[in-house]
């Protein structure tokens, strides 16, 4: 695992920089609200990332932040990628004051980690209550930069780490027979990438589109969609829209098809997202609903794209869909979408271990 190795270390008040209060949730039975909509209900759970069902209510909560519950464990912090509906005792963190528009994808999933190790020990239980007043109140350590701000750029490139070493142990996986956390699948085939995948076509429907005035590079209430376009990091965003001036897609993967450095990368999308310049979103033609095999395949299709194209051979979708990708598949020679998953969530179960168990090194 990449070691914390950052400058210095430094607490800061929770509350100073997010401002907590519940989720909104509706007034409803778990029968009624659960009914195996698309909607996914956060509930008091310290398992599948607080997910307890999913609802054909309107979603309450918008994706890219963070929960946790006040009435369990500490266990219970997560990060939410995608919109949700809300629910009793989940508490919603929703990033305030100047470090706002810092707080992304990574640096997210970094302070979770962070900010699950300084609760946990504190020992909350049904009890002794996680509320969101002594939450707002804990001192959560992060590391700096030479000025005593949050190192934004040290946990984007920490949790870009993780991935990384993420890839490689699926690598190491494929060929071990009893390791603790061995992918145990019957094969591995290649297939084509194109009889896998489908390009979606998704345009900017405002008319007098202006780059200037109608993106944003920081993540707002009127600019809250997520644009892929030419961005190496970051899972691929670089730029904000607004939702009525884009068509969307959710559950697919972004292919960067140009740029120096980023051509070839590939990121999984799980949330709505919409698609800017010099990039293009893909879609499994299997009914894919997790998060995590989106995040398999976004690690196989890079490593089987990535050397295959450049700046001056960018990466369409006609070349890169010609290609094959090696997948785990089953005894009747499909790709194996439920051990994917299953693997993924391993893997990020192991990284939240690692990521507890980090030590500030001054």
């Amino acid at each position: 695992m990449a070691k914390i190795d950052a400058k210095g270390w430094k607490p800061f008040i929770v509350g100073e920089l997010f401002d907590i209060h519940p989720t909104k949730a509706y007034k409803m039975t778990n029968a009624q609200l659960m009914d195996d909509g698309d909607n996914p209900v956060v509930v008091n759970s310290s398992y599948n990332n607080g997910i307890g069902g999913y609802s054909s209510q309107v979603v309450t909560e918008k994706g890219g932040m963070i929960t946790f519950s006040d009435t369990t464990t500490a266990d219970a912090i997560f990060y939410q990628p995608n919109d949700f509906v809300g629910y009793p005792h989940v508490q919603g963190m929703y990033p305030k004051g100047a470090y706002a528009a810092n707080w992304k994808e990574p640096q997210l999933l970094f302070f979770v980690a962070a900010f699950r190790k300084a609760a946990v020990i504190r020992g909350f239980d049904y009890a002794y209550k996680f509320t969101r007043e002594i939450a707002s109140c804990m001192e959560v350590p992060l590391p700096v930069d030479a000025f005593g701000e949050p190192n934004w750029a040290y946990m984007d490139e920490y949790m870009s780490a993780v991935v990384k070493e993420s890839e490689t142990s699926l690598e190491n996986l494929r060929q071990a027979d009893e390791e603790k956390h061995a992918l145990n699948v019957y094969e591995w085939q290649e297939f084509i990438i194109g009889d896998l995948f489908e390009k979606l076509q998704l345009d900017i429907k405002k008319e007098d589109f202006n780059k200037t005035f109608d993106v944003s590079e920081e993540r707002t209430d009127e600019f809250n969609l997520p644009l892929v376009n030419a961005k190496h990091g970051n899972n691929g965003i670089m730029y904000y829209g607004r939702e009525a001036d884009f068509e969307t897609a959710e559950m697919t993967i972004d292919i960067v098809q140009n740029g120096a450095i980023a051509t070839g990368d590939v990121y999984a999308q799980p949330q709505r997202t919409g698609v800017l310049w010099d990039a293009y979103l893909v879609k499994p033609k299997a009914e894919i609903d997790s998060a995590f095999t989106l995040m398999f395949l976004a690690t196989v299709l890079e490593k089987a794209i990535k050397d295959k194209f450049s700046y001056d051979d960018k990466c369409v979708w006609d070349k890169a869909k010609l290609l094959t990708v090696t997948l785990p598949c089953t005894r009747e020679g499909e790709p194996d979408w439920a051990y994917m998953d299953e693997y993924m969530q391993t893997v990020m179960e192991c990284t939240k271990s690692d990521l507890s168990a980090m030590q500030p090194i001054g």
